[in-house]
This record gives C-alpha cells, sequence and structure tokens, in this order.
C-alpha cells in the first residue's frame, strides 16, 4: 500500500504539472499579446518552477532498481589517523543527519563506537524514508577531509580519511537464508551512553558471516534479545545488497563505473585549506561552498550520480 501509495502521487504530480504547463502557456502566449510585462515576468517564474518540479520527477524515475525505494543503513567507519578520523566520522553523520531532515526523513542510531577524545572510531545509522536507499547507493566509498587540524596546538593541515557504505533494510516480504552453523556470535559489554547498566551487562552482540567474512554488530537496545535481532536484519541486509549487486553486474558487464564506486575507493573530497572546495571524483561535480554541503546540502552530488551513475 506504501509503494501504491507513492505510485499514486507520482502520477498525480506528472498530471498537475502537465495541466500546469498548458495553463501557463496558453496564458503566456495571452499576456504577450497584450504586452503585460508584469504578468509575462509571472508566469517566466512559474514556468521554472515548473521544471524544477519535473526534474525531481525525473531523479525519480532513476531509482527503480530492486531496493532503491527501501530505506538505508549507513555504516561510517574512521581510517588511519586516530582522533583526527574519528572526528570526521561525526561531521559525516551530523552532514547525513542534517540532509535527512530536509527531506523529512528519520534516523535511527544502529550501533556506534564512541572515539577517545572525539568523534566515532565507527556508526551505525538506519535513514527511515521513501528512496532514500535510491538517494545514497552511490556514497559507497572513502571520503576524504583537508583542514586545519582544531586538536592540533600548531594548527596544522591534516588529512583524514573515513569509509562510508550504505546498504538496503530489507523488506519483510523478502526471504534471506542465513545458515546457523555460518555464523559466530559474540557479546560484549556495550559502550556511550545509556547509564550504568550498560557497563554491567553483555547486552551488546557481534555476528560474524564467517563464508562471506561480514561483521555486524549492535548495541541500541539494553536487551541481549533485541540487539541480536537487529544485528541478523542487519547480516540479512548485507546479504540483500550483495546479491542485488552481483545480480546488477552480471546484467551490467559493460557499466564503465563499476570499478569506481567500490568499498574502499576515494570518492569525494572536502577541502577546508587552503582553499574551500567539495569535489566528487566520479562526476566532476564540485562546490565552492564546502560549509553548505557539510551542514546537509549534498543534493547536487546525489542528482549528478544519479544521472551518472545509475
Amino acid at each position: 500500500m506504501k509503494r501504491k501509495n507513492y505510485l499514486v502521487n507520482f502520477i498525480d504530480s506528472i498530471e498537475n504539472n502537465s495541466k500546469n504547463f498548458e495553463d501557463t502557456k496558453e496564458l503566456l502566449t495571452l499576456s504577450e499579446q497584450s504586452n503585460d510585462e508584469n504578468l509575462i515576468a509571472e508566469l517566466n517564474f512559474e514556468l521554472k518552477n515548473i521544471e524544477k518540479n519535473l526534474n525531481k520527477l525525473y531523479l525519480e524515475t532513476l531509482m527503480i532498481g530492486k531496493a532503491d525505494s527501501n530505506n538505508a543503513l549507513v555504516e561510517i567507519n574512521s581510517g588511519a589517523g586516530g582522533i583526527e578520523s574519528q572526528d570526521w566520522v561525526a561531521i559525516l553523520f551530523r552532514m547525513y543527519s542534517r540532509w535527512s531532515d530536509s527531506k523529512g526523513f528519520k534516523i535511527d542510531l544502529i550501533d556506534q563506537n564512541i572515539g577517545e577524545e572525539a568523534g566515532y572510531k565507527s556508526i551505525t545509522f538506519k535513514i527511515c524514508g521513501e528512496n532514500s536507499y535510491g538517494w545514497l547507493k552511490h556514497e559507497n566509498g572513502v571520503h576524504r577531509l583537508v583542514r586545519i587540524s582544531p586538536f592540533d596546538s600548531q594548527s596544522r593541515r591534516h588529512t583524514s580519511f573515513a569509509s562510508v557504505f550504505c546498504y538496503p533494510e530489507i523488506a519483510n516480504n523478502i526471504d534471506i537464508k542465513i545458515n546457523d552453523k555460518d555464523l559466530k556470535i559474540d557479546t560484549f559489554r556495550a559502550s556511550g551512553a545509556g547509564g550504568q547498566h550498560v557497563n554491567k551487562t553483555d547486552s551488546a552482540i557481534r555476528i560474524t558471516h564467517i563464508p562471506l567474512k561480514i561483521i555486524v554488530q549492535c548495541q541500541s537496545s539494553r536487551s541481549q534479545h533485541r540487539n541480536k535481532s537487529l544485528a541478523l536484519e542487519m547480516l540479512k541486509s548485507k546479504l540483500y545488497e550483495k546479491q542485488i549487486a552481483k545480480e546488477e553486474e552480471e546484467s551490467k558487464k559493460n557499466r564503465s563505473q563499476k570499478g569506481e564506486i567500490g568499498w574502499g575507493n576515494q570518492i569525494r573530497s572536502y577541502i577546508l585549506q587552503p582553499y574551500t572546495m567539495v569535489k566528487d571524483h566520479r562526476t566532476k561535480k564540485q562546490i565552492p561552498d564546502a560549509s553548505s554541503v557539510l551542514n546537509g546540502k549534498i543534493d547536487l552530488f546525489l542528482e549528478s550520480q544519479l544521472i551518472k551513475l545509475n
């Protein structure tokens, strides 16, 4: 029903914009005949709005992958560099959080490994919203930050790295088989916020899928049973993402960009010193206003990725 409602609204939007375009075009013809400059300017502005709406609808037509409409699970891990990279993870988490807020999406924190002095060694969260995975599926890779370090007493320039991995939340109607003998399940004490309880019980869960060497962990709940259930769902989602990637690779063997969007490849640089610039290395899009990007305005990059990498 959710998908049906989305498609109904999508078709309604196309029809409304089509009708609005025809009406505006007709009024524009009449206003040009009467030489009404104020009305002409107003109608031209309306045409630009229609174009903007249609571009948005066009981008949504590119999200036709099997799981594009699903919620997105996002993992961010710090690279080498200690506190610098851990703080960079926190900045990226804030960037995606603010982007999600701008879309009306909801963020659910699943797991966090807090850094010793600042930021996170790693963080996992879910973004709930229509097409959230479709929007973010090309964010996989290494994100590089260049800045004057706030943690360096000599104010030297530092380069930090963090890796982002996005995969779809698995739908309830999809059956992913997991063999119990393929799993190694460990418990450990949770870290971070949560009061004294997290330090006294082994409620956190880590699951390793031995054949594929996939590791997931969860410590968001005080209940070990709940954490295990969430970790299993994350594992199923990762297995589902691998299945989708395999199917896409088989059907698009000549896809020119597939080697560039794999895990572990630098995809975007965020430069704050000696100048400000954010550049996507795959689409070549760049924005001089790095501050706005880090505050969640990443739509230009997401849109160009959809057009070029789909």
